[in-house]
């Protein structure tokens, strides 16, 4: 007998079976279940279980959908005032000074000026 892996979700025909299979047990006359788990009651009870669960885990999976474009707006909202203010310190005190390089830009006069490269016989 294969190993049943129970951390898998089941397949939805899986599920559409077993209800068929629930929506038929009503047919069934003299029906007498060994288990108590495969009573028509504890079987109607897991059903409406099932179903409620599935709506919660519908409902979460929407708040979460939510809360992440919530979050992501947020971080755009933030990273574009942040700009914002990097182009308005460097506006203000220049692209040379302290304070532009205290909010992460290098100093200009700290770039390297390119330099010439002499012209060689090959090139001409």
């Amino acid at each position: 007998m294969p190993v049943v892996n129970i951390t898998r979700r089941l397949p939805v025909k899986t599920i559409s079976a077993d209800i068929d299979s629930l929506n038929g047990l009503g047919t069934v006359n003299n029906y007498l279940p060994v288990r108590s788990d495969a009573a028509p009651e504890a079987l109607r009870t897991s059903f409406t279980t099932m179903q409620a669960m599935q709506q919660k885990e519908t409902e979460l999976q929407a708040m979460l959908k939510a809360a992440a474009d919530a979050a992501r707006q947020a971080e755009w909202d933030f990273h574009n005032g942040v700009l914002g203010m990097k182009e308005a310190v460097r506006a203000q005190f220049g692209p040379d000074s302290n304070e532009a390089q205290a909010i992460g830009y290098k100093k200009k006069s700290e770039y390297r000026r390119p330099r010439r490269m002499p012209k060689t016989a090959e090139a001409m």
